[in-house]
């Protein structure tokens, strides 16, 4: 048996006899076994974190995979991110492994043990964070991750790649108002995403910046759905002074405002305009074509699965924590005018 061998048995038998359990039970912790209760795994993964363990050598190759994990898989805006990590991965030699778990918020609580037994080289994620367990076991066994365009506030422990949220609401509100309108209406996505609040925070900076009233009313909550601008247009478009502009927080939004404008018929943007957020490619093929904040998604992927590679390819697992925020800027097309007299 060779010394390196030697170690690692007694490093592990070392972690049992601290666990209280058996070296079979902490050898099952480690190859992902669904077969140990959950208090007993938490207390082993613990104590896997705690002393710095990383299994990462002969008999447990990685697989030559980045594994992308949504909530959902079916929107465009999915497509895009799926674009940039698939296009970096290709240049290294790997494959990516699509799955769909969990909300937004996370993934499935039974996710993680797939992962440890796929042994993928990291893991991106479209989510706000990850619960404490699943971080002790993905570090325990070495699998770098990172977060894109998180939906909330990672913890300052998580790598993550977002884009500019509060400075693309304040660009697009400025736009606007650079066009003469004065009432302006938002619609952003669920109130408790960091990201819809950042967006709703540059409309504010914008509105408040220029002089204009901030108006309570002209400021609609929903998702970032087609179906939540239908909803947030009727509410802004039946007010006894509606607005002459809507700033929606997403281009599937936008293609909601444009609907019911059409169904009350609305001009855009001879009546009202309509500015989207993401710039995904329906932007550019809808009539009018959508003034929109380009958001860059296909970018925001690549960045992300450059930088779990980077960090697999770290000589030791104490690295500083990155945290990116890519430029957001506006383009402008055909559904922005300056407003009728």
């Amino acid at each position: 048996m060779s010394d390196a061998a030697e170690t690692d048995r007694v490093t592990l038998a070392q972690l049992a006899e601290l666990a209280g359990v058996s070296l079979s039970t902490v050898s099952k912790v480690l190859n992902g076994r669904t077969d140990v209760s959950a208090a007993t795994r938490a207390k082993v993964e613990a104590l896997l974190e705690a002393h710095g363990y990383r299994r990462r050598g002969a008999g447990e190759p990685r697989s030559e995979l980045i594994e992308l994990v949504f909530p959902e898989l079916q929107s465009v805006w999915s497509m895009e991110i799926i674009g940039g990590v698939e296009a970096v991965a290709r240049t290294h030699g790997l494959s990516v492994v699509l799955t769909e778990s969990g909300d937004r918020h996370a993934p499935a609580e039974d996710w993680v043990d797939g992962v440890l037994r796929r042994r993928p080289v990291g893991v991106v994620l479209v989510f706000s964070d990850l619960p404490p367990a699943m971080k002790r076991k993905l570090r325990s066994r070495a699998i770098p991750f990172a977060i894109v365009d998180p939906a909330g506030d990672p913890a300052p422990d998580v790598p993550s790649v977002g884009s500019a949220n509060w400075s693309g609401g304040l660009m697009a509100t400025r736009h606007l108002i650079e066009l003469g309108h004065r009432r302006i209406g938002m619609i952003s996505g669920p109130d408790d995403m960091m990201c819809s609040l950042a967006r709703i925070d540059g409309y504010r900076s914008a509105m408040g910046t220029a002089g204009l009233p901030l108006d309570d009313a002209l400021v609609r909550y929903g998702d970032f759905e087609v179906d939540g601008g239908r909803t947030g247009a009727a509410a802004l478009l039946d007010l006894a002074d509606p607005p002459t502009a809507i700033f929606a927080g997403s281009d599937l939004q936008a293609l909601g405002v444009l609907e019911t404008a059409y169904a009350r018929g609305i001009r855009v943007p001879e009546q009202l305009s309509v500015v989207g957020y993401d710039d995904i490619p329906a932007a550019r093929w809808v009539t009018p074509a959508l003034t929109t904040v380009h958001q860059p998604l296909r970018r925001m992927g690549a960045s992300a699965a450059e930088l779990v590679i980077q960090l697999a390819a770290a000589e030791t697992p104490e690295q500083p924590t990155p945290r990116m925020d890519l430029a957001t800027h506006v383009v402008v097309r055909q559904s922005t005018a300056a407003p009728a007299a």
